[in-house]
């Protein structure tokens, strides 16, 4: 460098203008310095709503053919935007866009998956699984279920005297077994079957409705009954047998029960994970989303102002 050049670096150096900015350079990455050291965070960000943010997030919803939501439902779908907007923030800051061109809810539902493999960490305990079972016991109970066989008396061959009729065979059959040779000739053809065994009360509610299928799990085994009423006309019954309801042994249901244990860890990993981000997060909404200010919203349309009472 000639004598000439640094001797015009030394005075364009000497400028206060240049020594002020240099300053304040220095200035600047110091506190930058200490800001890595000390590892001081943000402060709290901010998602802000507008009201027209609320129209869009009410018109997607009448876009699927729905009635104008309800202030709770609302109040859920904003929810949703600010789950999936925290989710996608907390995404983006641990790089998981990087070389990725799937759209921010994609990026969101990483993030659940993510939840979901640290909640798989691990299987229960046998005195976990143990606790949880007679927790929730009553989600593996077994229906109680019963075998029956039926005589059915048709009001359409009958009239207003099937019931009547079927009264006087019951009273025939009475004391007889349910094999008597007689039985067989004294109903009526039936469209389905004569005999059904080992049927829940789902399973018969189904086939003759729910009040024939609660009084059949009335009636003592052993004897003919009746008659009940079904969808059908009118019924005389045999019960062989009835099994109540009853909670299986845990060995015979363990994969079932340890399915259910890691769902629920799995929920609640998500749950406690997302409750820790959003604590990290300010919502601001319109006049805190009152619902008063959803009603006023309601009344908004798409690409027309708020109309005039």
């Amino acid at each position: 460098m000639s004598p000439v050049s640094r001797a015009a670096i030394g005075r364009w150096l000497r400028e206060p203008l240049v020594e002020f900015l240099l300053v304040g350079l220095l200035i600047f990455a110091g506190y930058q310095w200490l800001d890595q050291k000390t590892g001081r965070s943000d402060p709290q960000e901010r998602i802000e709503f507008t009201p027209d943010d609320i129209s869009q997030i009410r018109l997607a919803w009448l876009a699927q053919g729905r009635e104008d939501p309800s202030p709770e439902e609302l109040q859920h779908l904003v929810d949703a935007r600010v789950r999936e907007e925290i989710l996608y923030r907390e995404a983006l800051a641990l790089g998981l866009d990087q070389d990725d061109t799937i759209v921010r809810r994609r990026m969101a539902q990483k993030m659940e998956f993510l939840f979901e493999d640290v909640a798989a960490l691990r299987d229960p305990t046998t005195e976990e699984l143990e606790a949880w079972f007679d927790a929730h016991a009553g989600d593996f109970t077994l229906p109680a279920r019963a075998t029956f066989r039926h005589l059915y008396f048709s009001p359409d061959l009958r009239g207003v005297r099937a019931r009547e009729d079927a009264v006087g065979v019951l009273a025939k059959l009475a004391g007889q077994p349910v094999d008597a040779a007689e039985s067989a000739t004294l109903g009526d053809p039936f469209m389905f079957q004569a005999y059904y065994a080992d049927r829940s009360f789902d399973e018969i509610a189904r086939n003759f409705g729910p009040g024939f299928a609660a009084a059949l799990f009335e009636i003592a085994p052993g004897a003919w009954s009746g008659p009940i009423e079904s969808g059908y006309g009118s019924h005389v019954v045999w019960v062989d047998d009835v099994t109540p309801a009853r909670v299986p042994a845990l060995a015979s249901i363990e994969a079932d029960v340890r399915r259910g244990w890691i769902e629920e860890q799995r929920t609640g990993i998500r749950q406690r994970a997302f409750e820790a981000m959003r604590a990290r997060y300010e919502v601001v909404l319109p006049g805190d989303l009152d619902a008063a200010d959803i009603e006023s919203l309601g009344a908004i349309e798409a690409g027309r102002p708020e109309s005039q009472p």
